[in-house]
């Protein structure tokens, strides 16, 4: 019986190894394995255009800000197509495959919205967000194949027309979806979270009910996974909230009310003393919630309006940022901390000039990286020290940034809204490597694996490789 226990216990211990080992490799969610923007295995190009490095190029039908993610030989994106006349069915997947597909003759861009994408130009238009959509929308789970860009299925979640609009620069279909490489967990914010197969078929979903945005800008944030947990965070005019459930069966293990606005941050959860913690950015209090119990560990204040910005943590240090009508920044010494810890000695380092808006931070090894508002104005910090570096870079080339920066291989990439990728070097001393441009514009971040970079435009999805 000891052996019997034995050899289940290495089976699971090296089953784990795997999926880690695996999930380091590739891309399975929003800000990358380390949900800091970083990847420790890719090795991307540092130069490419339209005419050099570009392995293929795909237009991707509807529109959507979901940040592409990828797991062993396909990329996965998330995307709402909007419904137009009667355009006859047509697959665009294996025939022996569940999915539903469509003609490419239905699959328009949402209404207002340049057919172009690139050179869209500054950082975003302020104001409220559209009336409600009086059109059907597709909600469709895209599998492309890496090493062609073929599409391997396509699966619709949910049809519906959106109750409510969204802001000029938004889409419908802005959450990024989140895998553990036996599923795809796409969300689709008031439109459910579907849990799928990696052949595309949906195994169980979940209805949160309706999201009603500040301004009606629209949603986005994404849901986080830590072992055979999702969680999904839900803040917005009306009851807010937080919700755990069991990614096998979708099974909610908990749910805590929030007293906050409209939040766009996704959660990021960290190890604490053996214990994880769901951190979640937001105007009123960062909070800490134990992932087992959904029970507020500590909270502290700070931030601005509209948090956006997701975390960042190394080394038992999370860093916070939001930047709209004001600039907040709070590095945290998370390890042991308990109840309101408000401008107590947690507080490692705090700034509060030129922190980004709409863009999440990449922190690479020591360093954090953030733009100022949606400006093409960078900062850097020694993320340990609080010592700045330089700030108020000027991003020559980019005009207008939404998308997060990663980073590989001792190389920072940055994309902007008007179609520019800046590639510059990881350190204290600013060194910029390539100024790379296309003639798509890019407010999804990019996604990293093996050689390849992935950039989901306005209209196409890249893959960029030498």
């Amino acid at each position: 019986m000891k052996s019997v226990l034995s050899a289940a216990v290495l089976a699971l211990v090296t089953t784990a190894a795997m999926a880690s080992d695996d999930a380091a490799r590739y891309w399975p969610n929003w800000r990358g394995p380390e949900m800091t923007g970083v990847s420790r295995t890719a090795n991307p190009p540092v130069s490419w255009s339209e005419s050099k490095n570009i392995k293929w190029k795909i237009e991707i039908p509807g529109s959507g800000h979901a940040s592409p993610i990828i797991w062993k030989d396909r990329v996965y994106v998330l995307t709402a197509i909007k419904k137009e006349g009667n355009v006859p069915m047509a697959v665009l997947h294996d025939e022996d495959s569940p999915a539903i597909g469509q003609s490419l003759a239905s699959m328009q861009p949402e209404s207002g919205r340049r057919p172009r994408g690139g050179r869209r130009g500054r950082g975003g238009r302020g104001g409220r967000g559209r009336d409600a959509p009086k059109d059907s929308y597709q909600f469709d789970v895209i599998a492309i194949n890496r090493a062609d860009g073929s599409i391997a299925w396509q699966k619709t979640v949910r049809e519906s027309v959106p109750h409510e609009g969204i802001h000029p620069d938004s889409t419908q279909a802005s959450n990024s979806p989140v895998t553990d490489g036996e599923h795809i967990y796409a969300h689709f914010g008031s439109r459910g979270l579907h849990c799928l197969d990696m052949d595309g078929n949906v195994e169980w979903s979940a209805e949160f009910g309706q999201m009603k945005t500040r301004n009606s800008f629209g949603e986005g944030s994404s849901p986080a996974l830590h072992g055979d947990t999702i969680v999904v965070n839900w803040d917005h005019e009306g009851d807010s909230f937080i919700v755990a459930l069991d990614k096998k069966s979708g099974a909610e293990k908990w749910r805590k009310p929030r007293d906050e606005p409209t939040s766009w941050s996704t959660p990021l959860i960290v190890e604490s003393d053996g214990k994880a913690q769901v951190v979640v950015n937001a105007s009123k209090f960062i909070r800490a919630y134990d992932l087992e119990t959904g029970d507020v560990v500590w909270k502290c204040g700070g931030m601005t309006m509209n948090a956006i910005p997701s975390p960042v943590a190394s080394h038992g240090v999370v860093i916070v940022m939001s930047g709209f009508r004001g600039a907040a920044l709070v590095a945290i010494r998370y390890k042991g901390a308990k109840g309101d810890i408000t401008d107590s000695d947690r507080i490692m380092w705090s700034h509060d000039k030129e922190t980004p808006y709409v863009p999440s931070p990449l922190l690479y090894d020591k360093y954090l990286y953030f733009t100022k508002n949606t400006k093409a104005l960078l900062t850097c910090f020694d993320a340990s020290t609080g010592k700045q570096a330089y700030t108020q870079q000027r991003l020559d080339g980019i005009d207008g940034i939404y998308s997060s920066p990663v980073g590989a291989k001792g190389r920072v990439y940055l994309a902007g809204r008007d179609g520019t990728t800046l590639v510059f070097k990881n350190g204290a001393e600013f060194e910029v490597l390539a100024t790379n441009e296309l003639d798509d514009g890019f407010d999804a971040s990019p996604a990293l694996a093996g050689d390849e970079i992935y950039l989901r435009g306005r209209k196409s999805l890249y893959c960029i490789a030498e």
